[in-house]
């Protein structure tokens, strides 16, 4: 009889319990590395690049200082890099630090309802994680806060039991504030293309001008994306959830925490908009649901009873001063700072809600001729549009086929605006979504869900900017039509002069300053140049106007 072979073995009940093991969020992670956003190699580097900045930018805020951030990449004999990060932030505590960079899933930032650039407590951690699994070295980290205490050490993490390791720690007295972060890597890639570290941090300093950026290249060339502004932005504030923003699950998992006694006083106290008198409205449409029990002892159904009771009340709307835009003016600072654009439309939208509950805000710009547009491999202009992607400060490079943003711009009818090319004109198209919550399509942060309400939104921003490019176009395509007609007049003047001087026998000087005159007068290039310009204004505004109200009366279809 022929043996049967692994694959053709039944297995037993306990045979099969012996396969079932229990493994760390680490190895889950290590295994699927890309869920993260490290594929490739040049989008690798620049992950790591994009998680230590994000975290350098919330450090120095959090501190109220304007932000210093240096980074260098050094490219290694052996083909690997090695990545710098360095920045003047609040530095992280002693005991913290195997938490912050040898630990997946702890951080500060994922249990606060407060608008911050990362979230989830992942992305420094497994930048430690990847240089292990790529080149076994350990991180190396020096930090302190000012005090004149400085910690160092180098941290690597146990991957089965997602615990940091910490060697070489020392403690001594010396000045620096902040923190500094070396780490080997390879697998990665540095060059100057759109997705690459340079063109991450150029996009960086665009949405956070009041920070100053330098970058060192493997080459040694040093970049220095200099402060636009020295107004500090205003820190975020806590916000409580909104009854419209929660599920049945985010309602189970606060009452399982809650300090209330009851479950009406939960209501009342972790909610926003939540009164006295509108915990009586609820509970009048949950019959049977006892408000006064302690939270922990609410069950699933009542929780499907009181989340289905949010929805049929009026609420007032969710608070949104806890949103911190760039701000208009800082933002056309910043872009005139490093793109020096002829033209340039910015608009701040009034925050909106989306999925009910949870506020939101737009932040749009369009940038025409000067700098803006796409980069070439060296950093020079390409002469080519481009679409830049933000949320809450932060740039979006990749997987932007799934974003919202770029959902918005394939809606839009550029044609209306005379952009119908404008993927090869030199235009940059600037949005910044910010949120307390923004919903990313995947553990990477790469690109935000195409929620409904987002993406008319960002439309609704976009065409606002693009009406008024549009009369910058209009107005500059008159300027050299004027213009043409000039040169052509003004090419045969000599010959006309010429002619009428054989004909009339007058000197041919005389005939050209008249001749001059009358084409100064005839092409208005004196005081009816600017009434023309006006009166064309004009004509376009209201052009514009009838085409916003198109745009409203589509919007509302």
């Amino acid at each position: 009889m022929a043996k049967k072979t692994d694959a053709e073995k039944v297995l037993s009940p306990d045979e099969l319990s012996n396969e079932f093991k229990e493994y760390s969020v680490a190895e889950f992670f290590k295994r699927n590395r890309q869920m993260l956003g490290y594929t490739g190699k040049v989008r690798s580097l620049t992950t790591v690049v994009h998680e230590y900045v994000t975290n350098s930018l919330d450090a120095s805020e959090d501190a109220k200082v304007l932000p210093e951030l240096l980074v260098e990449v050094v490219s290694l004999p052996d083909g690997h890099y090695k990545v710098v990060s360095e920045d003047n932030g609040t530095g992280i505590p002693k005991q913290n630090v195997g938490q912050a960079l040898g630990k997946l899933l702890a951080g500060t930032k994922f249990m606060q309802r407060q608008q911050k650039r990362g979230q989830q407590g992942i992305g420094a951690a497994y930048a430690t994680l990847f240089s292990q699994i790529t080149t076994g070295r350990e991180t190396h980290v020096k930090t302190s806060s000012g005090d004149y205490k400085v910690f160092e050490c180098d941290v690597s993490i146990d991957i089965n039991k997602n615990e940091s390791v910490l060697h070489n720690q020392r403690e001594y007295s010396a000045k620096f504030r902040g923190t500094r972060i070396e780490v080997e890597l390879s697998e990665v890639e540095y060059n100057r293309g759109s997705y690459g570290p340079f063109e991450y941090l150029r996009r960086t300093a665009i949405a956070n001008p009041h920070a100053q950026i330098t970058l060192v290249e493997p080459n040694k060339e040093i970049t220095a994306f200099p402060r636009a502004s020295n107004d500090m932005p205003a820190k975020p504030k806590k916000v409580l959830p909104h009854p419209l923003g929660v599920t049945t699950s985010d309602l189970m998992d606060m009452s399982g925490v809650s300090p209330s006694r009851k479950i009406s006083s939960m209501l009342q106290n972790e909610f926003s908009r939540l009164s006295a008198e509108k915990v009586k409205e609820v509970s009048s449409l949950c019959p049977g649901v006892d408000l006064e029990r302690a939270p922990r002892n609410l069950q699933w159904q009542e929780a499907e009873k009181l989340v289905q009771a949010f929805q049929k009340v009026r609420w007032i709307a969710p608070e949104t001063d806890a949103l911190q835009p760039i701000g208009s003016g800082q933002l056309v600072k910043s872009l005139k700072n490093l793109l020096a654009p002829e033209e340039l439309r910015v608009v701040e939208r009034p925050p909106k809600v989306f999925r009910g509950g949870i506020p939101f805000m737009v932040e749009a710009a369009i940038a025409y001729g000067g700098n803006a547009g796409a980069v070439d491999t060296d950093g020079k202009p390409a002469g080519k549009g481009e679409v830049m992607r933000f949320a809450n400060r932060v740039p979006l490079l990749f997987d932007a086929g799934n974003c919202a943003i770029v959902e918005a711009v394939k809606t839009i009818d550029w044609s209306r605006y005379d952009l119908k090319e404008w993927e090869s004109m030199p235009l940059t198209v600037f949005v910044n979504f910010t949120s307390v919550y923004v919903p990313y399509t995947g553990a990477g942060k790469l690109a935000i869900a195409a929620e409904e309400e987002i993406v008319a939104e960002i439309r609704n921003a976009l065409m606002e900017c693009a009406r008024g490019i549009a009369m910058y176009l209009h107005t500059l395509r008159r300027a050299e039509e004027q213009e043409h007609r000039r040169s052509i007049f003004f090419k045969y003047l000599g010959e006309v002069a010429q002619a009428l001087s054989e004909v009339t026998g007058r000197e041919k000087a005389v005939l050209v300053e008249k001749l001059r005159k009358i084409a100064e007068e005839r092409t208005s290039l004196l005081e009816a140049a600017e009434a023309d310009a006006e009166e064309g204004l004009d004509r376009l505004e209201k052009a514009a106007s009838k085409a916003m109200v198109e745009d409203k009366e589509e919007e509302a279809g």
